[in-house]
C-alpha cells in the first residue's frame, strides 16, 4: 500500500496549514518505512547511534506526540513508556513487535488528536509550562511536531538507505 502525502493545505490559513504539515510528515515517516521487513524495521546499521531504527523512530514520533498533547497541552498523567532508568524506552521497547502494528498505533493516535485539534483554538494555553516557567500554547506544539517529525524523517531516511539502499523523497 503506498501512503498518498499532500503537502498543499486546502487553504493557505494558518491552521490549515499547520495541520496539513504536520499530516504530511506524520505521512512521510510511514512512507519510508513501506516495504520494509520487521526484521530490518528493527536494525540499527549505524554503531555509535543504537537507537535509530525506522521502528524505533515512528514509535518516538508516536510517543513525542502522545507527550506535547496528552500530558503537556492537556496536563493528563505521563503514560509513556519511559522511565527514569530508561528515558529513550519508546525507541526500543517495540522493537519485537511488527512495524505495520507499530505504524497502526501511530495512525491510530494521529487520527484521535486530529479529531481534538479541530476544536481547539491554535491560542489554547498549554496545561504545562517551559521549564524556565514561560507559557506556551497549541499553535507552538503543532509547529514543534512538525519540526520534530521533520528532523527524523531525515533520521528514517539515513537508516533506510543504509539498510537496504532505498533512497527516500
Amino acid at each position: 500500500m503506498t501512503t498518498t502525502r499532500d503537502d498543499v493545505p486546502p487553504a493557505l490559513d494558518e491552521r490549515s496549514t499547520l495541520l496539513t504539515m504536520l499530516d504530511y510528515t506524520r505521512k512521510t515517516a510511514i512512507a519510508k518505512a513501506e516495504g520494509l521487513s520487521d526484521a530490518d524495521a528493527a536494525k540499527a546499521p549505524l554503531p555509535t547511534s543504537p537507537l535509530m531504527t525506522v521502528s524505533g523512530l515512528i514509535s518516538h514520533l508516536r510517543w513525542v506526540e502522545y507527550s506535547w498533547i496528552q500530558c503537556r497541552l492537556l496536563g493528563h498523567e505521563d503514560e509513556g513508556p519511559w522511565t527514569e532508568e530508561d528515558p529513550d524506552r519508546e525507541f526500543h521497547y517495540r522493537l519485537t513487535m511488527p512495524l505495520a502494528e507499530v505504524i497502526a498505533d501511530y495512525e491510530a493516535m494521529a487520527r484521535e488528536h486530529d479529531a481534538q485539534i479541530a476544536g481547539w483554538d491554535l491560542d489554547m494555553k498549554a496545561a504545562q509550562r517551559f521549564r524556565d516557567g514561560r507559557e506556551f500554547n497549541l499553535r507552538w506544539i503543532l509547529h514543534h511536531l512538525v519540526e520534530e517529525n521533520a528532523r527524523h524523517n531525515g533520521h528514517i531516511d539515513i537508516v533506510r538507505e543504509l539498510i537496504d539502499g532505498t533512497k527516500g523523497d
